[in-house]
């Protein structure tokens, strides 16, 4: 099973904290609207511009696009050099991005809440779409997502959501809500898992209360607390790696699960997915330009290349996330019981997640005490 996502969404509490200190000292503060956000000025870019005189670095995820993207953008869009530097988490890349100076990134790969808190940070260049032709590929529902309506300074790159992942030949009842997991029967005792990853670890609980997952209200976090607190005994364990390894296995009977992680794909297996009654998130991965790059056409053109269809459905084949992309994903061969599958209209009924600024350090303390011995 690809491990993207556990590079991409789990890290440290110390790095997750210091981010937040980060953002604050940048002047963030703790929106859930992304409408609040200041736009960044726009350049005047040439649509005309000589390619072969610009450059490129780029910073994503390991194994989050071709081996080959260098040869293949430099081939096709001719321009001089193409970098690639990786980052392990989105706090990593916010370091890079964030710390001050040059960083000499023009492109950055990061989840859709942190694209929000550098726009917020006026670090962003605001996207232009006569440059970005390709931006036409898109559904409808990914030029509407909450924290960037109109996609004006970030373009979905990946989507999916966060539910319930589970072996249906071994539950007694199929699972349809949070509380499955936080107050599991007698026949699932031990043989249920939880996330760790400071959102995905609260957002169960929050679901089952009724709160949202951008919640800064303190009362409504020390309930959460609660209920995890009082979950924690039944639990087989915390898990964001190899929960789909412990279904197989037999180990584990019901776990929180990103969508692309669940291996509902074998028949052999007997896995299934569901989105617990009460709702989910909406996670978002995206491509922001930085408003320091000195190669904003080329950016754009990277841009616009990695939303050819024939690009673009790589994704979806190779690390088994849906692309944001219609062109791109009817093109992708979707095998019986993949999640692949999963309409963008569903999708949108999950929260999607915003930046909470110095408020993500509650989230932070909440997964230290819970997962404390």
């Amino acid at each position: 099973m690809f491990r993207t996502r556990v590079t991409r969404r789990l890290p440290a509490a110390a790095a997750a904290a210091g981010l937040a200190l980060a953002v604050a000292a940048c002047g963030g503060g703790s929106t859930n609207s992304a409408e609040t956000a200041p736009q960044a000025t726009a350049a005047q870019l040439n649509p005309n511009a000589d390619l072969a005189k610009q450059s490129l670095m780029v910073t994503v995820w390991d194994g989050y696009t071709p081996k080959e993207l260098q040869d293949m953008v430099k081939k096709e869009l001719k321009i001089s050099k193409l970098d690639i530097t990786i980052h392990d988490t989105n706090e990593t890349a916010m370091t890079k991005l964030t710390t001050g100076g040059d960083s000499g990134i023009d492109v950055a790969f990061v989840s859709g809440q942190y694209a929000q808190a550098l726009n917020e940070q006026n670090l962003l260049e605001p996207i232009h779409a006569e440059l970005i032709p390709n931006l036409s590929n898109l559904y409808p529902e990914a030029t509407q997502l909450s924290y960037d309506k109109g996609n004006k300074y970030s373009v979905p790159y990946t989507w999916g959501t966060t539910g319930i992942c589970y072996r249906s030949d071994l539950v007694k009842t199929p699972p349809t809500s949070w509380n499955d997991l936080l107050k599991p029967p007698a026949w699932a005792e031990k043989k249920v898992t939880l996330m760790t990853t400071e959102r995905w670890l609260a957002l169960p609980a929050l679901k089952s209360l009724g709160y949202s997952v951008n919640t800064a209200k303190d009362d409504e976090i020390a309930k959460a607390k609660e209920l995890l607190l009082a979950a924690k005994p039944h639990l087989l364990a915390f898990d964001d790696t190899t929960f789909g390894d412990r279904l197989i296995k037999g180990e584990a009977l019901m776990v929180e699960a990103w969508d692309g992680w669940c291996p509902t794909t074998d028949a052999k297996q007997n896995i299934k997915f569901a989105v617990p009654k009460e709702g989910s998130d909406l996670w978002v991965d995206t491509m922001v330009i930085l408003k320091s790059s000195k190669n904003k056409e080329a950016a754009h053109a990277f841009i616009n290349y990695i939303l050819d269809p024939e690009v673009h459905r790589w994704a979806a084949e190779n690390i088994n996330y849906k692309v944001p992309n219609k062109a791109a994903m009817d093109k992708v061969k979707i095998a019986p019981g993949s999640l692949l599958g999963i309409k963008p209209a569903q999708l949108l009924d999950g929260e999607a997640i915003f930046d909470l600024g110095q408020a993500s350090t509650k989230f932070t303390r909440l997964s230290s005490e819970i997962q404390a011995d």
